[in-house]
C-alpha cells in the first residue's frame, strides 16, 4: 500500500494513479507542508468511500479553502461575512455574504459567493442567547448550532415543542432557528479500561496533542476526564487544569516524559503534527482514541452547543467521524492539523455516530501552552 502513494508538495498534485479527481479549487497558496500521510489516505478512502487520488485532490482542496476562508473573513468584516463551506465534493468554497456587492471580491479568490440574509455574527448571537436561555431554564434539546451551509440556528430536540420551546425562552427570531427532531442523546466517551491511554484511577481517557507550558512537558485532553489536581498514569502526571461543563477541555503536566508531534494514525502508524489551522466546514477530518483507534468523516459545524447529563458545553465541532467510551479527549486531525480533542457523541463506529470536540486553539489560549509540532 504504501508503494503507491503520491507526493503532494505545495500547490502541486503528482498523480500516480489515474483515478477520475475532483477539480480542484482556484489557485490559492495551501498551507505549510501538505503532505498527507499514508495512513491517513487510506482511512480517508474507507470511510468516505472514495480512490486515493480523490482522497489526495480533497486534502489539497481543503488546505486551500481553509486559507480562502480566513482571508475572506478577515476582509470582508463582521457587517457582511456570514460563513463558509465546502460543497459535497469539496471542489468549491461556499462564502455566505449578506452584501451582494461583494460577490466579485468573492469569486476573485476562487469561492462561490451565496447571498443570504443574516451575518455570520448575528447567528452567534441567537445562538449565545439560547446558550443563556439553556442555562437558566430546564431545556430536552440535546444540541444546538449555527448551521452557515442554510443561515440558520438549528436546535436539535426529540420533538419539536421541545425546540420550540427553547427558541421561546431565548426570545429570538423564531424565523431564524430550524428545529430539527432528533433521539440524538450526546454522552462522553469515557471510564471504559484498555486501549493504548491514560488512566485516572480505574478509568481511561485518551491523549489529545502533545503540549508545553514553559519547560513543562503535557498533553491537552476532555475535561470531563478529570479535575485539577486529579493523578494519571501512563504517563504519569496531573491535571493543572480543567473546564466541564461550559466548557470540556484539560491540561494535564507530564514531567520527565517526552512531548511529540505526533498522532496515532492506522495501524499504529505515527501521523505528525505541522499546526492547528481550522479546517472549513465541509472539510474531512480523522480523529484518534484508545478505543476506536483512528476513525475518519467530515465536519459538520463548528460553534455548536451540546447538553450533556452533567451539564451544557458550548463552541464544540460536530463532526460524522465516530467514536465509543474511552475514546474522550483523543485528537482531532484535519490533514496535518490539530483541530480539538474529543468531547462526547452518540452511536458507535458499528452503525456510525457523530461526535463533538473542543477546539484545540481555545485550550492552548486559555492555558498558555504551546502545541508541539513537527
Amino acid at each position: 500500500m504504501l508503494g503507491k502513494r503520491c507526493a503532494l508538495t505545495g500547490a502541486t498534485i503528482v498523480a500516480c494513479l489515474a483515478f477520475p479527481s475532483m477539480p480542484a479549487l482556484a489557485d490559492q497558496a495551501p498551507m505549510a507542508d501538505p503532505t498527507a500521510p499514508p495512513a491517513m489516505i487510506d482511512a480517508l478512502e474507507r470511510d468516505l468511500g472514495l480512490t486515493e487520488q480523490q482522497v489526495i485532490t480533497r486534502l489539497a482542496n481543503e488546505q486551500k479553502a481553509a486559507a480562502t476562508e480566513a482571508s475572506l473573513s478577515a476582509s470582508l468584516g463582521g457587517d457582511s461575512f456570514a460563513g463558509a463551506w465546502l460543497n459535497g465534493d469539496a471542489s468549491k468554497l461556499m462564502v455566505a455574504t449578506t452584501d451582494a456587492a461583494e460577490a466579485p471580491a468573492i469569486e476573485a479568490k476562487g469561492a462561490q459567493p451565496v447571498v443570504v440574509g443574516r451575518t455570520l455574527a448575528q447567528l452567534t448571537s441567537i445562538k449565545d442567547q439560547l446558550d443563556l436561555a439553556a442555562e437558566k431554564n430546564k431545556t430536552e434539546a440535546s444540541l444546538w448550532y449555527v448551521d452557515v451551509t442554510t443561515n440558520s440556528v438549528v436546535v436539535q430536540a426529540p420533538t419539536q415543542e421541545a425546540g420550540e420551546a427553547l427558541a421561546a425562552a431565548a426570545g429570538v427570531d423564531k424565523s431564524a432557528v430550524k428545529v430539527a427532531v432528533s433521539a440524538e442523546s450526546p454522552q462522553p466517551f469515557m471510564d471504559i479500561i484498555g486501549g493504548s491511554a491514560y488512566y485516572i484511577g480505574s478509568s481511561r481517557c485518551s491523549v489529545g496533542f502533545a503540549v508545553t507550558r514553559g519547560s513543562t512537558p503535557g498533553f491537552v485532553t476532555a475535561g470531563h476526564c478529570g479535575r485539577a489536581g486529579s493523578r494519571t498514569t501512563n504517563p504519569t502526571g496531573t491535571f493543572q487544569g480543567s473546564s466541564f461543563p461550559g466548557n470540556d477541555y484539560a491540561w494535564v503536566a507530564t514531567p520527565g516524559h517526552n512531548p511529540t508531534p505526533y498522532v496515532r494514525g492506522s495501524g499504529g502508524s505515527l501521523v505528525t503534527v505541522r499546526g492547528s489551522t481550522q479546517a472549513s466546514v465541509g472539510s474531512s477530518i480523522c480523529r484518534s482514541g484508545s478505543t476506536t483507534g483512528w476513525r475518519c468523516g467530515t465536519i459538520q459545524q463548528h460553534n455548536a452547543t451540546v447538553r450533556y447529563a452533567q451539564g451544557t458545553v458550548t463552541g464544540l465541532t460536530r463532526t460524522s467521524a465516530c467514536a465509543e467510551p474511552g475514546d474522550s479527549g483523543g485528537s482531532f486531525i484535519s490533514g496535518n492539523q490539530a483541530q480539538g480533542v474529543t468531547s462526547g457523541g452518540s452511536g458507535n463506529c458499528t452503525y456510525g455516530g457523530t461526535t463533538y470536540h473542543q477546539p484545540v486553539n481555545e485550550i492552548l489560549s486559555a492555558y498558555g501552552l504551546t502545541l508541539r509540532t513537527g
